[in-house]
Formats: structure tokens, C-alpha cells, sequence
């Protein structure tokens, strides 16, 4: 990749920042017509946890990165972990305990549950893209 021109590694770019953008949208997408096409907009409260899911990454952990792959003994990343992951697991919850309740029905649970997994999918092809890039996407 080094070798190509710097218009063309600029190009190739801006495709990677196009593909993440159309994941995102689609996500948001597929959260918007869980709640429209059934017209039930409970499925709303998942916006929630997409909310609160990376504030502990923000308020916790700041710039080093790093130390959320390490085994370390810190308690801030410890704490950062468990309230991430537990954001991660209602993100989830939240969907399947209205269908559990009767309050939306298989297509929005479905739907809703998508848009997760897209929505997923988009952070984990950022973190790839930007590990292979030599300079952040931010």
C-alpha cells in the first residue's frame, strides 16, 4: 500500500470512510423502520444504550487505548469493561424484553436486533481500518 500514489491511497480512503458511513446509515436505518413499519415506537429505547455504550470508553479510559486489550489490574479499566459490556448486553435486552412483554412483535425484534449487529459490524470495520492505517480516522 506504500507504494501506490498518494491520490489513489487518498481515494482509497475516502472508500473506507464511505463504506463505515453506509454501515452506520444503514443501521440507524434499520432502528427507524423497527419502529415505523409496526408503527410501536418502543423499540426507540434502544437509542439509549447506543447513547451509553462508548461513555465509559470516553469518560474512563481517555486516550490510551491500549490498556482495554491488556490484562491489567487497573480498577478505572476494570470498571470501563463491566459497564461497556453491560451497555453491550441491554442494547439487546431492551428488544427482547418488549417482545417478551407483548409489546412489539417477531418482525421488530428482528429488525431491531439487525440493527445492532450492523451497527456492531461498523466499529469493528472502523477498529480494523484504522489499526491498518498508519494515521487515525479521528
Amino acid at each position: 500500500m506504500a507504494d501506490l500514489p498518494g491520490h489513489i491511497r487518498a481515494c482509497l480512503h475516502s472508500g473506507k470512510l464511505a463504506f463505515l458511513a453506509i454501515l452506520v446509515s444503514g443501521g440507524i436505518v434499520m432502528q427507524i423502520l423497527a419502529c415505523a413499519l409496526y408503527n410501536n415506537w418502543w423499540p426507540m429505547l434502544t437509542v439509549i444504550m447506543y447513547v451509553l455504550l462508548p461513555m465509559p470508553l470516553l469518560f474512563f479510559v481517555g486516550s490510551d487505548s491500549s490498556s482495554l486489550l491488556s490484562e491489567s489490574g487497573n480498577s478505572w479499566v476494570n470498571a470501563t469493561k463491566f459497564l461497556t459490556g453491560a451497555s453491550a448486553v441491554g442494547s439487546i435486552a431492551i428488544p427482547v424484553i418488549l417482545k417478551h412483554a407483548g409489546v412489539i412483535g417477531w418482525g421488530a425484534l428482528l429488525m431491531e436486533l439487525s440493527s445492532f449487529f450492523i451497527l456492531v459490524l461498523s466499529i469493528v470495520c472502523y477498529i480494523g481500518i484504522s489499526d491498518a492505517d498508519d494515521y487515525s480516522m479521528l
